[in-house]
């Protein structure tokens, strides 16, 4: 008994651990940008290009906020979305520092664009990283007040 139970903890570990998680790590960020920005122009929205990892919880929830939660529907309405792998602040960091976004404030941070690819705005002050902490009304509440006016 002790033996199954040890093999299925070690299989449900192998399962979890290999659950992929909401940013690709094997992305060409750079293509995701340039794919997303042209998506956004034909729809005439803002982009938010979302900047965070796999292992960082607040991440995780901005993302199932985006997906699922209240700010699922003012999410698609108002932007289109592209998420960038930041690794261990070892991977795309130079993306992020051309959009103005201070990583080392945390993570998830963001850079909204114009349609025209113009930088709107940026998160300068670590706003998301206790997304967990602000949980689905809160992250509704922040990008409400982005929706309602992208370049402030």
């Amino acid at each position: 008994m002790r033996k199954f139970l040890a093999l299925a903890l070690l299989t449900f570990s192998g399962w979890v651990a290999a659950a992929p998680g909401p940013y690709d790590e094997a992305a060409d960020a750079k293509a995701d940008i340039k794919a997303a920005q042209a998506d956004a122009k034909r729809a005439k929205v803002p982009l938010i290009v979302v900047f965070g990892a796999n292992w960082c919880g607040d991440c995780k929830m901005l993302d199932t906020s985006f997906k699922t939660g209240a700010a699922a529907p003012l999410m698609e309405k108002n932007f289109r979305v592209v998420k960038v792998n930041v690794g261990r602040f070892d991977h795309n960091t130079d993306i992020a520092e051309a959009y103005g976004v201070p990583l080392k404030k945390g993570i998830p941070a963001v850079a909204i664009l114009s349609e025209d690819g113009k930088p709107l705005y940026a998160t300068r002050s670590g706003e998301l990283a206790d997304a967990r902490k602000m949980g689905d009304a809160g992250i509704y509440e922040f990008f409400a007040k982005v929706a309602a006016n992208p370049g402030q």
